[in-house]
């Protein structure tokens, strides 16, 4: 398979300078994790421009591509200095009992969530790759990335490898392009342990987060850092169209290929998120580009209904408003409206062409990327407030999300 690398920019520098980019990852074939290390990747910057992109919901595309998680299991360096976040095997916690260790420690936090994190390898048409994947029930639910999965999705086959170094094959139960969100099951299997759920709403910038999952296809690696910013605006690698961009969480804790799937946790143990992309200053053709330090990862509190919708039906209905924006240009930031859909919730509520939206429920809007992903992030049948400016006067609207069928 060729390991070509599509980028997208992050917003331009104010100095002009060269964007970071965030890099898609495209599968390599699954390789054994205790392979020689690879030669080391050289970190790029990049200038690319990518014009921007119209649908229903908004238009032009900010932050960068979800798609890190899937890679070859090789160990590749990348500059001195780029990361700031540090990283453990499962082979470093040792035997010392849960017990002996202190609450709150990253020690503490991995031998609980370990158990819970699996690799997941996948074989196709297109060839195969891996990446991480979250016990969510004891039945043999486990959470992923779509696009961990969707390379089997079509006659390939899935296997998962947990802890302990057992491993079996999983079948898909439901997957959902829209969110990159994908739920495996795995049958027969004795003892699973279920992650405990926290809230992703709960979040504090710089609060700490570990990070645990299978980078590179080294399986059981534990990393740590803080959460860098919340609802950031970061686009699935293989969806089109901004209806996709997602509300993320930012993290410094190291993030790189075959992670994608796997565990964002807090200090309880709880599961907070769902890694899936990195940003990366490019990489030299044929190689897999690493952390630097910016990750992203889907918050839980999407991830459990949309979850749930997969279970229940196998596909996901996600939230519409119906109005087309664009960014503000003016002295207020937010998102144009330039067009409202009749008979949709924006037309319900009287939302106009022109007005400028502030706030969606408690998120502020400054973009209409940032309105794109806080959409998507709600779940349909709810009420929130949306914030507007209107001819100089702001004003505050309650409106119940509609629901449309993910394509």
């Amino acid at each position: 398979m060729t390991d070509s690398y599509p980028t997208i920019p992050l917003p331009e520098r104010p100095d002009g300078g060269d964007n970071i980019t965030v890099t898609e990852q495209v599968p390599l074939p699954p390789q054994n994790p205790w392979a020689p290390p690879a030669p080391p990747a050289t970190a790029q910057t990049s200038s690319k421009r990518r014009p921007g992109l119209g649908i229903v919901l908004a238009t032009s595309l900010l932050a960068g591509t979800l798609g890190a998680g899937v890679g070859a299991a090789a160990v590749i360096a990348t500059d001195d200095g780029l990361s700031t976040s540090s990283t453990t095997t499962a082979s470093d916690i040792g035997d010392v009992s849960t017990a002996a260790l202190p609450d709150g420690s990253v020690a503490r936090v991995a031998d609980q969530v370990l158990p819970s994190v699996v690799s997941i390898q996948f074989s196709g048409s297109q060839g195969g790759g891996s990446g991480s994947g979250i016990v969510i029930d004891e039945s043999g639910l486990i959470l992923t990335n779509n696009h961990v999965v969707e390379g089997a999705a079509d006659g390939g086959s899935l296997t998962v490898a947990f802890q302990d170094g057992t491993s079996t094959n999983a079948e898909i139960v439901g997957r959902d392009p829209s969110s990159d969100l994908a739920v495996i099951r795995v049958d027969g299997v004795d003892g699973l342990k279920a992650v405990a759920l926290g809230s992703s709403d709960a979040l504090r910038v710089g609060e700490t987060v570990v990070a645990i999952g299978s980078p590179l296809g080294l399986n059981g690696t534990v990393t740590t850092g803080i959460v860098s910013a919340k609802n950031r605006p970061v686009l699935p690698g293989d969806a089109a169209g901004d209806q996709s961009v997602l509300n993320a969480i930012q993290t410094d804790a190291a993030i790189n290929p075959g992670n994608s799937g796997g565990a964002l946790v807090n200090l309880k143990g709880e599961l907070v998120g769902v890694n899936s992309a990195i940003a990366t200053l490019g990489a030299s053709p044929g190689s897999q580009a690493g952390s630097i330090g910016l990750g992203f990862a889907i918050p839980i509190d999407q991830a459990k209904w949309i979850s749930a919708q997969l279970i229940e039906n196998g596909s996901v209905q996600h939230a519409r408003l119906g109005v087309s924006v664009e960014s503000a240009a003016g002295d207020v930031r937010g998102a144009l409206v330039k067009t409202v859909e009749p008979g949709s919730s924006a037309d319900d509520i009287g939302l106009q062409v022109d007005d400028v939206i502030t706030g969606f429920h408690t998120q502020g809007i400054d973009s209409a990327d940032a309105l794109v992903a806080a959409v998507r992030s709600a779940e349909p049948g709810t009420t929130v407030t949306v914030t507007l400016v209107r001819g100089g006067d702001t004003k505050s609207l309650d409106v119940t999300l509609a629901a449309e069928q993910a394509s």
